[in-house]
């Protein structure tokens, strides 16, 4: 199956150093059957976009954590896809959730999304209001708009490496 796990950049420095990425209590997101019945249509590849997305915006809270820690820190969502085989369905929790029973190999990464450097002051002011568009605030719902407006670049995983030190 492929997933979709929410990241930060951090993470990815930590993933090359692992030869690993260790999902935030084995949280991710893939096309899962509830997905797909959600949706009145759509093919495959717009339906795992959109768990894709889904993944983006969990990369902002996590980012929201980082960044209460290290202010300093690159305000740039990321989203690392793989295929496993042990992901596990959750749709009590939302459409596209889907729990890893573990780490994830770097050998299983098909691609990485990572936002531009463009996406930062955007990215940085949607980090800070998350919660607050979750609980309807129109001004952070705006704010959040912003940042998702954004389109996530795509990497091959051999280019990590040279991804992060150029940032």
């Amino acid at each position: 199956m492929r997933v979709y796990v929410p990241a930060t950049v951090g993470m990815l420095r930590q993933m090359l150093d692992d030869d690993e990425l260790k999902p935030i209590n084995g949280t991710a997101f893939a096309l899962t059957p509830a997905l797909r019945e959600s949706y009145a249509s759509g093919d495959t590849d717009e339906l795992e976009y959109a768990a894709m997305l889904d993944a983006a915006r969990a990369s902002l809270r996590l980012l929201a954590m980082e960044l209460s820690e290290d202010p300093t820190a690159l305000a740039r969502r990321v989203v690392v896809a793989a295929e496993v085989d042990d992901a596990a369905l959750r749709p009590d929790l939302d459409f596209s959730v889907v729990r890893l029973s573990g780490p994830v190999p770097t050998d299983t990464l098909v691609a990485v999304h990572v936002d531009t450097a463009d996406a930062e002051p955007s990215v940085r002011a949607a980090s800070a209001v998350i919660d607050a568009a979750d609980l309807g605030d129109p001004d952070a719902e705006f704010t959040l708009g912003n940042a998702e407006d954004h389109e996530l670049a795509w990497y091959a995983p051999q280019e990590l490496p040279f991804l992060l030190e150029l940032m």
